[in-house]
């Protein structure tokens, strides 16, 4: 049986669902080219305050007003993942590793020091991309009910990235990456399930 306020609460919860994951998305977009720590950490703010309302909400979204919710809680898993990946990759590595396009990272060796000159070689090519996959296959594994997808999803990246993980430099990329990509994803992911189910 519905109380006469239930309604109400369903519509207060979807209506600040909506609004607090399109600021988000709107955070995020601006941090894309460039993550800041500011924006990022207000979109950030908001996925977290947005979970915990949910978390205690009482109720769940309707079918359709979930459906868009879950549509805009993957663009937010999936798309603010990357600015705040780059950005917890950049604190952490303090400005030493230097980044290429696709999210790699390139690394110098003295080896010619005698000829002065400096070799360097590319690592971890194609990070952005592995991001994208990777935190898709997070935030829909989490919500379907299948969170166990996600040992599969970390068990295929490190597969692939092995051979890459011989420099301390792309093993600490690796394993903070890996870490801000899923929590991102992960915390993105249990707001909309808990939302919708």
């Amino acid at each position: 049986m519905l109380l006469p306020a239930q309604p109400l609460l369903v519509a207060i919860l979807a209506i600040f669902l909506f609004f607090a994951l399109c600021g988000a998305l709107v955070l995020i977009v601006v941090s894309l080219t460039r993550p800041r720590t500011l924006p990022l950490a207000v979109a950030a703010g908001l996925v977290v305050v947005a979970l915990v309302v949910v978390a205690l909400a009482p109720v769940n979204i309707p079918t359709l007003m979930g459906l868009i919710v879950a549509l805009l809680g993957i663009a937010v898993g999936v798309v603010g993942g990357n600015p705040v990946t780059r950005r917890i990759l950049g604190v952490a590595s303090g400005g030493r590793v230097q980044e290429t396009s696709d999210g790699g990272i390139v690394l110098s060796s003295a080896e010619d020091a005698g000829e002065g000159i400096e070799k360097t070689r590319t690592l971890m090519r194609g990070g952005t991309v592995i991001g994208y996959l990777e935190r898709i296959a997070v935030v829909l594994a989490i919500i379907a009910g299948y969170p166990e997808a996600i040992a599969i999803v970390v068990a295929v990246k490190g597969i692939g990235r092995f051979a890459e993980l011989a420099t301390a430099e792309a093993r600490e990329r690796f394993i903070v990456g890996t870490l801000a990509s899923l929590v991102w994803a992960c915390v993105v992911g249990a707001l909309v399930r808990l939302a919708i189910v």
